[in-house]
């Protein structure tokens, strides 16, 4: 309450933003349980579980036979992942930006380190659990290979980056109507169960099909991944370049409401 500020340089100023991002983003990995050993595995449970359900969806539909010629673990790693790492930066940033938030009532804490603290810790664990199942599957299956690995890590970024963006958005929404931005949030999750396109190879979909879709950036992010993945598949409908842009234009309007709402929020609003 009464430390004078001392004048910092630029560079003092942001090793020590990185660092209160450093331990923010510790403590966002550690909110769920007390370990990060024990978030990591309920991570890799529901990855798992949703691969599993994903394999007997193909099996009992018989369209194992329409996926991409190649490695089937790969072609349904690489529309779960990046789903999973989607909504699970949507969740993080939507839930850690609240102006309520209790970390937010301590003054080094702003909104810049709220939302690259639980967006970080979002990709963290995703990452983690990526590393884990492909060195598990290398392992017990055998060696597998991925044709451009840069460029496919770079796809799990773009739908990272349209994850806070998105997240941005809603948090910005919350404290004008809470129910109704969660309401909306569990149904974008949800829509983008299909909507994203995980299940699907693009370049098969009649035009009606993909024309359902084609608004959606995830839809974009996750095809064109596979073309990274595979040496055989190359995506003709999809771009990244449409994915980052949306994004951008997201983030920017999404910051600016957040702006507008944390100059006008009011701790009152928390009882309604």
């Amino acid at each position: 309450m009464f430390e004078k500020p001392v004048p910092r340089s630029t560079l003092q100023s942001a090793l020590s933003m990185a660092e209160l991002i450093f331990h923010s983003t510790a403590h966002d990995i550690r909110k769920t349980h007390r370990s990060a050993l024990f978030s990591l595995l309920n991570n890799l449970l529901r990855v798992a579980v949703m691969m599993s359900v994903f394999y007997l969806m193909f099996l009992l539909f018989g369209l194992r036979n329409t996926a991409i010629r190649g490695d089937f673990l790969l072609f349904m790693l690489s529309g779960v992942f990046l789903y999973r790492t989607h909504v699970q930066t949507v969740s993080a940033v939507m839930g850690a930006s609240s102006a309520f938030s209790a970390m937010r009532q301590h003054r080094p804490i702003n909104t810049l380190v709220a939302l690259a603290s639980s967006a970080l810790s979002a990709l963290y664990i995703q990452v983690l659990c990526l590393f884990i199942i492909l060195v598990g599957y290398h392992l017990i299956h055998g060696p597998f290979e991925i044709y451009q690995p840069l460029g496919a890590f770079g796809c799990i970024l773009v739908a990272w980056g349209f994850g806070i963006a998105v997240g941005v958005a809603f948090a910005a929404l919350k404290p004008w109507a809470p129910t109704f931005a969660n309401i909306l949030s569990q149904f974008y999750r949800r829509a983008n169960m299909i909507a994203s396109g995980k299940m699907f190879v693009v370049n098969t979909l009649p035009t009606k099909m993909r024309d359902i879709f084609d608004w959606n950036p995830l839809f974009h992010t996750i095809d064109q991944t596979r073309g990274h993945v595979f040496i055989n598949y190359v995506p003709h409908f999809t771009s990244l370049r449409y994915a980052i842009w949306v994004s951008v234009v997201i983030f920017c309007l999404a910051m600016i409401g957040e702006f507008y709402t944390r100059r006008h929020v009011s701790a009152s609003w928390k009882a309604r």
